[in-house]
């Protein structure tokens, strides 16, 4: 006969209050009046009636000198030049490659705007652009930087940097892309042995910590060798404690992830998901972040 599980409910530990320092945000929701002062600007998410500016979307109100705008909590991901992106080649074209990075429209990676493999800088051949499939294929998962936007949305990136390129063994997490930090560098080496790319679409990227960093390879060279049992554990367990974290509405960067990995290491990994285990260790997160916070 299975064995079956049974959960009962447990009174919530009092914790501080989680709000940034520097006063809580301004949040509204569809319909809601932002200001009836009719020296501001209408800027995107708001719209004019009756002389009052209000809210057209769910989420947090920016306020930059006159133009008022309300950044929507749920969206699809907006690019801003210098993001970094985790994404998917969907199709290989002429001279470019198509990627799904989370946005409304395909990102575009032009044959250009690439390095090539070993490193070397030449104008690109219509041998490269035959050999196109061998840098990159469908299905291939990637790194890069926000490069320009294009008129209509789009997004042209780039991998001129060693540190982008293709993707090789690890584990992908899609959140939404308001719980990523922006930070000055998405790329973490974490303590515990594993290695995440934070990509400001939402697309999140746990790879073992390579023993050492190819130079040479230009970012093509993917590594197929069997990871460790130990690693595999680390990286199930940083997964679940990401998934943890957004579905407690936690923002996603390094410290509050180790917090969060190191706050679980009491239970066994599939045992995170549990709704009780998933609360206490991002309450004891949120806790230790406070603390940090001072």
């Amino acid at each position: 006969m299975a064995a079956i599980t049974m959960r009962l409910p447990v009174a919530r530990k009092a914790v501080g209050p989680s709000a940034p320092r520097g006063g809580e945000k301004h949040l509204v929701a569809p319909g809601d009046t932002i200001t009836t002062d009719t020296g501001y600007m209408r800027g995107h998410g708001t719209y004019v009636d009756e002389e009052k500016l209000i809210a057209s979307v769910a989420g947090a109100v920016e306020r930059v000198n006159k133009l008022v705008c309300v950044k929507a909590l749920k969206t699809r991901y907006n690019g801003e030049v210098g993001d970094i992106v985790v994404g998917r080649i969907t199709e290989v074209q002429q001279k470019r490659w198509k990627v799904e990075t989370n946005s409304r429209l395909d990102s575009v990676l032009l044959l250009s705007s690439m390095n090539l493999p070993g490193g070397e800088l030449r104008r690109r051949s219509a041998e490269d652009e035959l050999a196109m499939r061998d840098y990159l294929q469908e299905a291939d998962l990637i790194s890069a930087e926000v490069q320009s936007v294009f008129s209509d949305g789009a997004l042209s990136l780039h991998t001129r940097s060693l540190k982008y390129g293709k993707l090789g063994q690890g584990v992908l997490v899609q959140v939404s892309p308001s719980f990523v930090k922006r930070q000055k560098t998405h790329f973490h080496d974490l303590p515990c042995g594993a290695s995440v790319i934070l990509g400001n679409n939402g697309f999140i990227w746990i790879y073992p910590t390579p023993e050492q960093k190819d130079e040479e390879a230009g970012g093509f060279t993917t590594s197929l060798e069997p990871v460790p049992l130990s690693d595999r554990e680390v990286i199930s367990r940083l997964r679940n404690c990401i998934v943890a974290l957004v579905t407690q509405k936690l923002m996603l960067f390094d410290t509050s992830i180790l917090y969060c990995y190191e706050a679980s290491l009491p239970h066994q990994i599939k045992d995170i998901l549990k709704p009780e285990v998933m609360e206490e260790i991002v309450l004891e997160t949120r806790q230790r972040l406070l603390d940090l916070e001072g």
